[in-house]
């Protein structure tokens, strides 16, 4: 499974992918973390708004930090 975090690498990036990190720990599975900082790619997939993360390719939060509680339930859902 991969984790994109879209974003230029600002604070709020950092802790959408420490958020990401801590919930693939917390479920014990075995993800691929990948940052996304060129801005044309993220344009591409329609995010307007960083941060973003997207699971296996699909975009599930723009423009917010979500917790790691509400990654944990994306990632289970793809399992």
């Amino acid at each position: 499974m991969k984790i994109e975090i879209l974003g230029t690498g600002c604070p709020k990036c950092k802790k959408v992918t420490e958020n990401a990190e801590a919930a693939v720990k917390e479920l014990g599975i075995d993800v691929e973390i990948v940052k996304v900082q060129e801005i044309n790619e993220i344009m591409k997939r329609g995010v307007m708004l960083t941060p973003a993360i997207a699971i296996e390719g699909e975009v599930k939060a723009s423009g917010k930090i979500p917790s790691v509680d509400e990654i944990k339930k994306w990632l289970e859902e793809k399992k």
